[in-house]
């Protein structure tokens, strides 16, 4: 984007030079609205816009006029749908998967003077069209009137007032956000656009794995699912268009289309939304909490089911192992020197050739592959392996793929031969628009399932071949919406063969919260690695994910990629940040035993056994998640909404809902620590704190970490040391009281 004075056209992606074909067209004044079947339709006539910089009317072509369809469900929900082309509104869509609570509320419409109110069945408003004629002292006719516009309230909770963009201009010619618009392009109509007003004080949070501060008030975003190439840019593997608000509502754009979203970025008193589609359809939710908002959002897109008790124990992986003997080496040393350990994870080395995945063990690493997995589980390990939705040109699979349309025709060669870590590597993309390359798909990995294994690492998916032909749709639309149709694939496999629902998943959009579980991509092995992951959880977590993790300590070293040397001091922080994560995966480019560590490996095992400790707190946090709108990893402001200052702390969360955790993440070993509202008590000290303040500049020694628990909590945990979870009966976890008595979990 290059940025000019024309705010709307930069945001619209329109041409600044107006030498394309192109026509904007503008929401105005209603001229009906009434009821049907329960939804209030709204007649609203468009206006196309003279081809110039400088909006104005366009007289000479008739407007178009389209529906606008509010709908209102309970819980507090209200639904928006306008449609520019054959597109209809449904509840039939890969995204949704509505609950028993959703109910449609039928809705009933008034006129007076000053236009028309729409109400619920209890007399409740939940939307005000205005039509008033602005009141004018006019003295000047040096600019011509405004045109007419679309003036909206939406009450989607009958208290909380979003209304539409409807007066967002400097003069009348010069407009930084419309309330609903579309574009057309050589006749045809391409894009769409909806905007709300929003305050000057307003915060925003979520849209996904968002690598950036807590607040992303003045930022926009364009939702489009790529590599991310790391945790510290703009680049995300999972972007959610769905976003909350601090005026307590929060908003879900129902598509799958690439799309941009400026919060409050373009226009300061604007939230903008601009899809690739020529379809709006907004679902507006309100509530008094942030885990309100974010259960509405679930209750339309899905609840997260429950991950297996081993998932929760310590993961082992690097890129990669090469041998079944080397597997077994390394297992029976974690066995050998009590490091508890449930999975060992196979990344891209259990393939005849590395990264050339073919679903099928190296029979020269592997010989006996079913031997080898049952062998291990009868130590106590599961087995994950790595795999990628993408059929290489040398792959043994390829003709069939071909032959089948398994994966999608390629329109044209490609551009590039790509590198190891994009999908042009590959000969295609697994089309699973397709019924049959779904269920071709599943059966490469029940073969896998069958001798033991017992978790796919659903890698990439966040860029398909956009030159090829896929059976179910264009792949413009497809690209986003990939992830959830290649999870689920996935995860309905696992499940079935094993009666585990697990994933080990790396992209995202609306609705993969469904299938568990998600983490954070391929950081760097440094302090802005683990900054960075740390602000993509929290985003995520407020995007309806309730289980996040991310690779321990960072995938990737500098200043070689793949054979700098780990720092301790980083491999300890981030080991800590790990046992206070939904799941802890050790992963990266070289070596992340332990044992290789030796000045901190005794350390590492304390925190490890600390971990299995917490196990019971976490399968109780991780209950309450799945039923509710609470991730395990929660912002501050999932508790501390009314906290202006909660809305810009981004290194600090709680885990559950009764620790506080601030990792630490610089070698100096300080930092300073905002205690939110409440009692606490330091979790390693038994230290009494009152909230509400600052810790300025704590020292915090190297084997410590600022972990603080709610006074009078108790927390279930597990009393005895165990080598994985096959060893625990949660029956026998006890409560560790948060009373005057406790002295901190190490001394108690």
């Amino acid at each position: 984007m290059k940025p000019t004075n024309y705010h709307l056209f930069d945001f619209l992606d329109f041409d600044l030079n107006l030498s394309r074909n192109e026509s904007l067209w503008k929401a105005c004044r209603p001229t009906a609205v009434y009821e049907r079947d329960g939804d209030i339709c709204v007649t609203v006539p468009f206006q196309k816009q003279v081809l110039a910089n400088d909006m104005a009317a366009d007289t000479s072509v008739p407007r178009e006029e389209y529906t606008l369809i509010i709908r209102q469900y309970e819980p507090k929900i209200l639904r928006l749908f306008i449609g520019f082309g054959e597109e209809q509104m449904t509840d039939e869509s890969e995204m949704l998967q509505m609950s028993r609570r959703v109910k449609k509320i039928p809705l009933s419409v008034s006129k007076d003077e000053g236009g028309w109110t729409i109400t619920a069945p209890d007399g409740t408003v939940r939307a005000v069209i205005n039509t008033r004629e602005p009141e004018l002292d006019r003295w000047s006719t040096l600019l011509p009137d405004p045109q007419e516009t679309l003036d909206i309230r939406l009450y989607p909770d009958g208290k909380r007032e979003i209304r539409l963009a409807a007066y967002d201009h400097f003069s009348p010619p010069r407009y930084d956000a419309l309330p609903i618009a579309f574009c057309k392009l050589d006749g045809h109509k391409e894009r769409a656009t909806v905007s709300f007003e929003c305050k000057a004080d307003e915060c925003f949070a979520g849209t996904g794995e968002r690598f950036a501060k807590m607040d992303l008030s003045g930022q926009t975003f364009f939702l489009k699912n790529q590599d991310g190439q790391g945790v510290n840019n703009r680049r995300t593997y999972k972007n959610i268009p769905f976003y909350v608000s601090s005026r307590m509502y929060g908003t879900f754009y129902h598509t799958c289309a690439h799309s941009k979203l400026s919060l409050a970025g373009v226009s300061t008193r604007s939230v903008e939304f601009l899809s690739d589609q020529a379809m709006l359809d907004v679902f507006l939710i309100g509530g008094d909490s942030i885990g309100e908002i974010i259960r509405g959002y679930r209750d339309l897109t899905g609840y997260p089911s429950m991950p297996p008790l081993w998932s929760f124990g310590v993961w082992m992986s690097r890129m990669t192992y090469f041998s079944a003997d080397e597997v077994n080496e390394i297992c029976d040393r974690m066995r050998r020197e009590h490091y508890p350990c449930d999975v060992i994870h196979l990344d891209t080395g259990w393939f005849k050739t590395d990264w050339l995945c073919e679903w099928k063990f190296n029979e020269e690493r592997f010989p006996d592959p079913k031997g080898f997995i049952q062998g291990l589980k009868k130590k106590g390990y599961r087995v994950s392996l790595w795999q990628l939705p993408y059929v290489a040109e040398n792959a043994e699979q390829i003709d069939e793929a071909r032959k089948n349309d398994y994966i999608a025709p390629l329109t044209k060669k490609q551009d590039s031969e790509g590198s190891n870590f994009s999908a042009l590597d590959y000969a295609g993309t697994i089309d699973f628009t397709y019924p049959k390359a779904t269920e071709w798909y599943k059966g490469l990995l029940k073969n896998l399932l069958d001798m033991g294994v017992t978790c796919i690492k659903t890698d990439f998916g966040e860029n398909i071949h956009m030159d090829a032909l896929y059976k179910g749709m264009k792949p413009e639309l497809l690209n986003n919406l990939y992830a959830l149709l290649y999870q689920k694939a996935a995860y309905e496999i696992t499940k079935d063969v094993t009666g585990d629902g697990i994933v080990w998943a790396r992209s995202a959009w609306a609705g993969c919260q469904r299938y568990p579980l998600h983490w954070g991509g391929d950081s760097c092995s440094s302090w802005d690695g683990m900054a960075g992951s740390l602000k993509g959880g929290l985003h995520f977590g407020l995007s309806g994910f309730a289980f996040w993790s991310h690779d321990v300590p960072g995938f990737h070293t500098l200043p070689n990629f793949m054979n700098s040397i780990v720092d301790d001091d980083v491999y300890m922080r981030w080991t800590q940040f790990g046992v206070f994560s939904s799941h802890i995966r050790y992963h990266g480019t070289n070596k992340r035993e332990p044992w290789h560590y030796p000045a901190i490996a005794p350390m590492i095992k304390k925190w490890w056994k600390l971990r299995y400790t917490l196990i019971p707190y976490i399968v109780e946090q991780s209950r309450k998640a799945i039923a509710s709108g609470a991730p395990l990893l929660q912002a501050l402001i999932f508790h501390h909404p009314e906290d202006k200052l909660c809305w810009h702390i981004d290194d600090e969360y709680y885990f559950g809902n009764d620790f506080l955790v601030a990792p630490v993440m610089n070698s100096e070993n300080r930092r300073d620590v905002y205690l939110p509202e409440g009692k606490w008590v330091n979790f390693f000290t038994g230290e009494r704190l009152e909230g509400g303040r600052w810790l300025k500049n704590l020292d915090v020694p190297l084997d410590e970490m600022p972990v603080y628990v709610r006074q009078g909590a108790t927390i279930p945990v597990y009393p005895d040391e165990v080598e994985c979870t096959d060893d625990m009966d949660l029956s026998k976890s006890i409560g560790l009281h948060i009373d005057p008595h406790f002295k901190g979990i190490f001394k108690n």
